[in-house]
């Protein structure tokens, strides 16, 4: 076993650039999610790795091996696909052997009746059976071998598609957006049961998927793509309270992070929504300062507080034990989202104004271009000032 090495691959498709140089690092073992939205080129670049597609440029390495013009069922990785790509006619027992049939037997040895009369045949099919039995097992599909995928539910199908990758016992396992087909409750299921896979197998798993719950909640680290290019590579618990880019912290976080503009007062004092903010921030006087506010960063302002920012109530969302409070706010991209405790909303009105108070220290500053603009040190106080 041996970690994956991605060098500088580019892709394009006529004038259009779908992956840009990138460069990654994944570890022997790692379970690696590539995270984005459509079109950020994270399925392009699984499809390269699996030798789907040919890179422009660029190089690939599984341990000291280039992987560079293999064809596919040389690269010692497997992928389960989206649509899962069963043959319906097909059994359960005969997807799953597929593999391992066209790498064991010869042409003549797959014949229907003929090949079953070869010397050495039926033993290596009486192998495959045995090999497909313990995967099946494994996954809990052991009693649908004689099914076919018409008769399966969306759950099992994946199954299968992951007891197929499974029996060819690769060095990479790669997953190309495999739950999006699955109704709420069984994705969650299966998170858990790709998560337990992992840890069984001790494979590398790379995971591609725009669903930012199965990011956070699968992964030992997190790549954010967008536009062909690579925003940031962390744990994800890293993703979410230390974006690098305001594309990373706007992509990451339900409800998304609120965004409010300020303005440099001089190095160190920032003007945002009738508050002067002191910060450990560099930039010129007047220059944009953008300032993202998680929705937990917030909470009502204890009565006679001046640290507080003011917006009118315009939509209250009730979650259960949580209340997501949306209020227009002056300098606001959009309305701000609150998230409260359901016993601290009883008395919110729609229309109403409702003063807030920041939690200094989970704020986050980006330059007019977006990228992180970082402190070395918390607010240690906010001044309330009145704006002309």
């Amino acid at each position: 076993m041996a970690g994956l090495s991605i060098s500088g691959v580019s892709k394009g498709f006529g004038s259009v650039r779908v992956l840009k140089e990138i460069s990654l690092e994944i570890e022997d073992g790692e379970f690696l999610t590539i995270l984005g939205p459509s079109g950020c080129g994270k399925s392009t670049l699984l499809k390269i790795l699996a030798g789907l597609e040919t890179q422009d440029s660029g190089s690939i390495f599984l341990g000291k091996r280039q992987l560079d013009g293999l064809r596919p069922k040389h690269r010692d990785v497997a992928m389960v696909f989206q649509s899962y790509a069963l043959y319906p006619h097909m059994t359960v027992a005969g997807n799953i052997a597929l593999p391992l049939r066209m790498r064991r037997l010869k042409t003549w040895q797959r014949l229907p009746l003929l090949g079953a009369l070869l010397p050495g045949t039926a033993a290596i099919r009486k192998a495959i059976a045995a090999e497909v039995s313990r995967v099946a097992a494994a996954l809990g599909i052991d009693r649908l071998l004689d099914r076919k995928p018409a008769q399966l539910s969306g759950g099992q199908r994946q199954r299968v598609a992951v007891g197929r990758a499974m029996v060819r016992e690769p060095a990479v396992f790669l997953m190309d957006e495999p739950l999006s087909n699955l109704d709420a409750k069984l994705r969650v299921q299966m998170r858990a049961e790709i998560k337990e896979l992992h840890r069984r197998l001790g494979t590398t798993f790379i995971y591609v998927t725009h669903d930012q719950t199965e990011a956070m909640t699968l992964s030992d680290r997190v790549v954010v793509m967008a536009d062909g290019e690579i925003l940031q590579v962390a744990r994800p618990q890293d993703i979410y309270a230390d974006p690098c880019d305001l594309r990373v912290a706007e992509f990451v976080g339900s409800p998304k992070i609120n965004i409010i503009e300020g303005r440099m007062h001089r190095d160190g004092l920032i003007d945002v929504a009738g508050l002067r903010l002191p910060v450990d921030v560099t930039a010129a006087a007047g220059a944009r300062i953008l300032i993202g506010v998680r929705p937990e960063a917030l909470g009502l302002a204890e009565p006679g507080s001046n640290d507080v920012i003011s917006g009118r109530v315009r939509l209250i969302e009730h979650m259960g034990s949580d209340v997501f409070v949306h209020v227009e706010m002056p300098g606001a991209s959009g309305l701000f989202v609150v998230r409260l405790p359901l016993e601290r909303t009883s008395g919110i009105q729609l229309g109403e104004l409702l003063e807030l108070g920041l939690r200094p220290g989970q704020l986050l500053f980006f330059d007019a271009d977006g990228r992180r603009i970082r402190t070395s040190s918390s607010v240690t106080r906010i001044e309330r000032r009145a704006f002309g």
